[in-house]
């Protein structure tokens, strides 16, 4: 494999799939560089705002072979079990990383993009003297790139290497995600609040539910399992806990990630185009995550397509994800106070159930436009 190319792209999810594939369908020479193998399941709330589905179905990224529920409404769900739902003005679908990822990758590939899995960047550093990267991976070989976007996601070994301001701050957040067959309304998407932190539901293809919730890492130090944290903190929502007990698991182990990160990042560090979760994560709360990441990995390809210097390339960049997700995330942190206590998730409810001008404000400020 030649060691120079255009572009490396560090991570391969949404937002480094996306980057890959459109600057491959571009004609640009494009690597992507991802630690796991295709298919593969991604912590995740697993539902997409409509905002993306005009360029999905544009560029043809959606598969075709499943009905895709159609969400419309939120519920929501405090501590003590009392839930109220209200309309989603855009609405969204449901869709597993594990499908959508694996899609996308082969789309990558058919435009002729270059992928390399399996296998972990280790280090990325920008030569000043020749004007661009030099890679190091964990196989020992080594890449030069003259441009590098990195989006390897909410918390990577990349983050320390670069010295990032976050990733000093411990974060006492752990995500855990499951696949389920339940009952439950293929038009609706649930947030459910227990004690420390709350947990998403909603249907994908096939007729499985996606169970996905962000919890406290001392809560699970203290327990000493996440099933016993399970039944300690979260069945202690009486809405929450018959998803646990009467439903069909269908991994054998849950997905779990540690250290979720809410902190704000730059959307250029080191003259890498950080995006996607490693620009900035959206509290799932706002349920628009992945969303982002597609637009994010869109306007990656687009500052390297359109710009005619690295001066202006970044600056393209920041200046486009700035106007479009920087007052996003920043509401998602203060709404995020909101919730995971008992107190503040029944003031929410309240507030959600009489005054609906407030939940409609905040998923508006926090979704964005068709693109």
């Amino acid at each position: 494999m030649n060691d120079r190319h255009n572009t490396v792209v560090i991570g391969g999810g949404l937002a480094g799939l996306i980057s890959t594939y459109l600057l491959a369908k571009a004609g640009r020479e494009v690597l992507l560089v991802e630690k796991k193998s295709y298919p593969f399941h991604r912590v995740c709330g697993e539902y997409l705002s409509n905002e993306v589905l005009d360029f999905l179905q544009r560029e043809d990224l959606l598969p075709s072979q499943f009905e895709l529920p159609q969400i419309n409404r939120f519920l929501f769900s405090d501590t003590a079990g009392k839930s109220v739902s209200t309309p989603l003005d855009l609405g969204g679908f449901g869709l597993s990383r594990y499908v959508l990822d694996d899609h996308i990758y082969h789309k990558v590939l058919e435009k002729g993009g270059a992928v390399q899995t399996g296998v972990q960047v280790e280090s990325v550093v920008f030569d000043e003297k020749e004007n661009l990267f030099r890679l190091e991976l964990a196989d020992g070989s080594q890449l030069r790139a003259e441009n590098v976007i990195g989006a390897f996601g909410k918390r990577s070994k990349l983050d320390k290497t670069l010295n990032r301001a976050f990733i000093e701050k411990r974060s006492p957040y752990i995500g855990v995600k499951y696949h389920i067959k339940t009952d439950f309304d293929r038009s609706t998407v649930a947030l459910y609040n227990f004690k420390g932190g709350y947990c998403g539901l909603n249907t994908i293809e096939e007729g499985k539910v996606n169970l996905c919730y962000l919890g406290d890492r001392e809560q699970l130090r203290k327990y000493g399992s996440i099933e016993a944290m399970e039944r300690e903190v979260l069945w202690k929502n009486p809405s929450l806990r018959p998803f646990f007990t009467d439903s069909e698991f269908l991994f054998d182990k849950p997905e779990v990630i540690n250290e979720i990160n809410f902190e704000r990042k730059k959307p250029v560090e080191n003259h890498i185009l950080m995006a996607g979760d490693s620009a900035g994560l959206i509290t799932p709360l706002c349920g628009n995550g992945m969303a982002m990441a597609i637009h994010a990995g869109k306007l990656a390809a687009e500052a390297i397509l359109e710009g005619k210097s690295r001066e202006e390339i970044e600056a393209r960049y920041v200046h486009s994800w700035k106007s479009l997700f920087e007052r996003r995330l920043w509401l998602g942190r203060k709404v995020q106070r909101l919730f995971g206590s008992y107190q503040a998730s029944i003031l929410t409810r309240k507030l959600i159930q009489h005054v609906p001008f407030i939940s409609d404000q905040i998923i508006k400020n926090t979704h964005g436009k068709p693109f």
